[in-house]
């Protein structure tokens, strides 16, 4: 009888959520800004210009050095983060656009999801981009409330380069387009808005409140009250108007004594956009930006805190990924993890500084569009042959990507390499194998592939299975493990 009683112990103990010790489930806010650098924020050398709330929320949390998207795009980003799969598995890489009939796959058990069926409140204010149609709406995913745009604000007539062809831009409360272009200025202040009567309506109970920032992904804007603050220019501006927002949210916690009980993760859905120059941010001292595999692309800035779990004033150099995100939050409230596959893997003891706590994956692997790319192990960051997009001379200026004027762009349904660079500054070159020291390099300048041939053979070994699984164009390999996007017709 003792030993069955031991056991039953046991079994409740591991299967308790880790917040078991508080009064009620914990709620979750999440917020992703959209094309934000590593380097802008103050804690990791933004120059003119200030991220106090941001600053003071790594303080009160733990900082996270090393911590990677999936993909350095936004749907393809996002529909890691929210599915905790890469986003090759669930078909959905690049960026949508307004033309586009496929979105995330009904069947995919998403973030919100799983918060919903845990009883919690939950709400989304900002950019979706996993489907433009209705069938893959925020609301069909898990989201009791939704205001936002359905894609990116530069699919409207402020794009910088294709403006004549855009449609007007759709700002929706729920299932309801309620706007046709908005004032962008004021974006980032009614998100906020929106995000701050959540919580306080949802106070007493628990809640998911998930506000991916449209800024400050080209075209940039800020409200007439930041305009004009920062030396840095309406970039920088930016940026301290999405800081504001993020102490509001900050600050509407503290006022309702929701603080010890809520759990605040921040990072951006991939690097800067360097073409765009002085209207794009800072990958410091990583290579290249978004649309790349190399650092500047997939590493991003990150803060998470939890008071009394999250150590404070800790920063942590462990490689996690966004795709984390998923299990590890299940693991934390005790939800139900997806029924499909997904590559997440539970970084619970790292988030909460637990002894000897170290990633839980052996590798992260890095697509650009269906293509297996990258691979990091450790220090060391193998990259494949590849094309990839760099700036095609002299950075943009006034929201004009690099060479304005010189290009002759293509369509907005023209999704490759080739394409995107028309539009957006850049030309295609292509590195070779090559195995960087992360450690010593970070900026990936010096290939040391000759000197360590055991390193590079580890590395491609490792990436062998998930090229099987998810498929590799580069090298022809047809995965066994994809599943199909929604679609419609």
């Amino acid at each position: 009888m003792k030993i069955y009683l031991l056991a039953l112990c046991l079994s409740v103990l591991l299967s308790a959520p880790l917040w078991a010790a508080e009064t009620r489930l914990p709620n979750v806010v999440m917020i992703v800004t959209d094309d934000m650098g590593y380097a802008d924020l103050s804690s990791q050398g933004a120059k003119d210009f200030a991220t106090p709330n941001l600053d003071h929320l790594a303080k009160q949390g733990t900082r996270f050095t090393d911590f990677y998207v999936a993909q350095p795009v936004c749907t393809a980003s996002r529909a890691a983060f929210l599915s905790g799969c890469y986003p090759n598995r669930v078909s959905l890489q690049g960026a949508l656009n307004h033309t586009s009939k496929n979105g995330i796959h009904p069947d995919e058990y998403l973030l919100p999801e799983m918060f919903k069926d845990m009883g919690y409140a939950t709400a989304g204010m900002g950019k979706w981009h996993l489907g433009t149609v209705i069938d893959f709406w925020p609301t069909r995913n898990g989201f009791d409330e939704w205001f936002g745009t359905p894609y990116s604000n530069d699919n409207t007539k402020y794009h910088p380069v294709l403006a004549d062809e855009m449609p007007p831009f759709p700002l929706y409360e729920g299932e309801a387009v309620i706007e046709l272009d908005p004032d962008q200025s004021m974006l980032t202040k009614r998100i906020t808005q929106k995000a701050v009567s959540f919580i306080e309506r949802n106070a007493e109970r628990s809640f998911f409140l998930y506000v991916p920032h449209i800024m400050p992904h080209v075209p940039i804007f800020a409200s007439e009250e930041f305009r004009g603050r920062t030396e840095h220019g309406l970039y920088g501006d930016v940026i301290e108007e999405v800081d504001w927002s993020i102490g509001e949210i900050m600050r509407t916690l503290d006022r309702l004594k929701l603080t010890d009980n809520t759990l605040v993760i921040f990072f951006s859905d991939n690097g800067p956009w360097p073409s765009y120059g002085e209207h794009a941010g800072s990958a410091g001292p990583f290579r290249e930006g978004k649309l790349t595999t190399f650092e500047g692309g997939v590493r991003v800035p990150c803060i998470m805190r939890w008071p009394g779990h999250i150590p404070a004033g800790r920063v942590c150099d462990e490689p996690l990924m966004a795709i984390d995100l998923v299990p590890t939050l299940t693991k934390l409230v005790g939800g139900k993890m997806p029924s499909k596959k997904i590559d997440g893997l539970d970084a619970s003891a790292v988030l909460l500084g637990e002894k000897n706590a170290h990633s839980p994956h052996e590798a992260l692997f890095f697509y650009g569009g269906t293509g297996l790319q990258a691979v990091r192990s450790g220090k060391w960051k193998l990259h494949f042959p590849h094309p990839y997009i760099t700036v095609a001379g002299e950075p943009g200026k006034g929201g004009k990507p690099s060479n304005w004027g010189k290009n002759q762009a293509q369509s907005i349904t023209q999704s490759g390499i080739e394409g995107i660079a028309s539009r957006h500054g850049g030309r295609v070159e292509k590195i070779e194998l090559s195995l960087f020291d992360l450690s010593s390099d970070p900026g990936e300048t010096k290939n040391v592939a000759a000197q360590h041939p055991e390193v590079v053979a580890r590395l491609k070994k490792l990436a062998e299975p998930i090229r099987q699984e998810l498929g590799d164009s580069l090298t022809g390999v047809e995965g066994t493990g994809i599943r199909e996007a929604g679609w419609v017709k």
